[in-house]
């Protein structure tokens, strides 16, 4: 096992030094040990390598908080390993990391699997409740439902210590470090991109996952090109450890039929002679790109970018897709230009300025509706305040603090409302 900097993760490698390197994904809130059931047989042929996420299994608390951070991170400690070639499996987020790297990173990944992913893990407003919840109450609600979400109910019923030391596993991850997992996990989505993974993939997933099922697996085997589907039966989200001979014998038959091995000198380990990859398109980033017109061409005036983009995007991060959809489908031939005000101005101009964090202008905007009497609004961002990292007893300080120079029945009725907010927001489903 090695401990590593903040820009790397933490690691330990199975098997011949001389093998072709295997890296295992973890799910979130789990460790490197849901494979190790996997790891007698994996380490006969490769020379495998797990890692922790940050905050897990004792790793760094360095969190991060989008996929694309945490492929890099990996590939940093794999760089620093002088391991430049790879196969990967990854559950769950895992294997979110592992389709981040065969899309932005072809030549590295030589052979996927992907295991209990998705191109989209359901939406982005579920995962940032389930930071508001952490964020509030810990860890140990989501610890103690763990277990519905990972294995079947037999299992759960006839594994007792399994199912303990899968509540463990979570109890013990840093929160911060989960929150920014949660957060990775909502802004995740690659499901106009899935063309361009170049890579052999086997996609694998359980008969009874609820969470990431085999409708998400289909359309995951559906659009990427090289892609073959595998239904492990009487297996749930985490089905490496409900049924980890079945995996184990899956990934024995990928990897050695997907991944004929040759020598390269350059590496220090055995490299992987991996099909030709298929050209990437590079993905445009997220936001708008503003294309600036010349000045002589507009008169001496240059072209102002265009907000709408940027400005619906952190609105729907802000204030949840949920609510965002509701207001736009809501909107009609005399309320849309004020959406779109809303949009451009509000949030593309104002909200995406550099000058304060997002926490900062959720105290501001709670403070000028407290003012304003404005509860509807209110309730709407005692929500996106929570998503945005202020806690309960941080909008009750606003809250006091607009008492003071708002007036204490407008304090009153906030309050109220925030109380009411709070509750629903906060209150782990049982």
């Amino acid at each position: 096992m090695s401990e590593t900097p903040n820009n790397t993760l933490q690691y330990r490698f199975d098997g011949a030094e001389d093998a072709p390197v295997l890296v295992l994904g973890p799910s979130l809130g789990t460790t490197w040990h849901m494979w190790d059931r996997q790891i007698p047989e994996l380490s006969g042929t490769w020379r495998v390598f797990r890692y922790d996420l940050p905050g897990h299994g004792g790793a760094p608390a360095y969190a991060t908080d989008s996929v694309a951070s945490y492929a890099e991170r990996l590939l940093a400690t794999l760089d620093g390993l002088g391991v430049q070639r790879f196969g990967y499996a990854g559950c769950a987020l895992g294997g979110a990391i592992g389709a981040e790297l065969a899309l932005r990173h072809p030549d590295r990944v030589a052979s996927l699997a992907l295991i209990a992913a998705s191109p989209r893990f359901g939406t982005a407003d579920e995962f940032r409740q389930r930071g508001v919840i952490v964020r509030t109450n810990g860890l140990d609600p989501v610890a103690r439902t763990s277990p519905e979400r990972w294995f079947t109910p037999s299992f759960v019923q006839n594994q007792p210590a399994i199912t303990e030391w899968a509540v463990q596993m979570v109890r013990t991850t840093d929160p911060g470090c989960y929150i920014a997992a949660c957060e990775a996990l909502a802004s995740f989505d690659i499901r106009h991109e899935l063309g361009h993974i170049g890579v052999p993939t086997l996609v694998l997933v359980g008969s009874d996952d609820q969470v990431t099922g085999p409708a998400e697996a289909r359309t995951l085997v559906a659009g990427i090109p090289d892609a073959r589907l595998a239904v492990v039966p009487g297996a749930s989200h985490l089905a490496p450890v409900e049924q980890p001979t079945a995996v184990t014998d899956l990934l024995v038959r990928h990897f050695s039929t997907a991944w004929p091995s040759a020598g390269d000198t350059s590496t220090g380990f055995t490299a992987i002679a991996a099909p030709p990859v298929k050209p990437v398109i590079a993905p445009m980033p997220a936001g708008p790109v503003a294309e600036i017109a010349p000045a002589a061409a507009q008169g001496g005036v240059p072209v102002r970018p265009d907000t709408y983009d940027t400005g619906l995007k952190v609105r729907r991060e802000v204030l949840g897709d949920a609510h965002v959809d509701s207001a736009l489908a809501g909107a009609d031939s005399f309320s849309e230009d004020f959406q779109d005000l809303a949009t451009r101005y509000a949030w593309g101009e104002i909200w995406s300025r550099p000058g304060l964090d997002r926490r900062s202008r959720s105290c501001v905007t709670l403070t000028a509706l407290v003012a304003g009497g404005h509860l509807d609004d209110l309730a709407t961002h005692t929500r996106a305040a929570l998503r945005n990292g202020l806690t309960p007893q941080e909008i009750k300080e606003v809250l006091l603090q607009a008492a003071v120079y708002c007036g204490v029945p407008a304090a009153n009725a906030a309050f109220k409302v925030a109380q009411q907010v709070i509750r629903e927001e906060t209150t782990p489903e049982e």
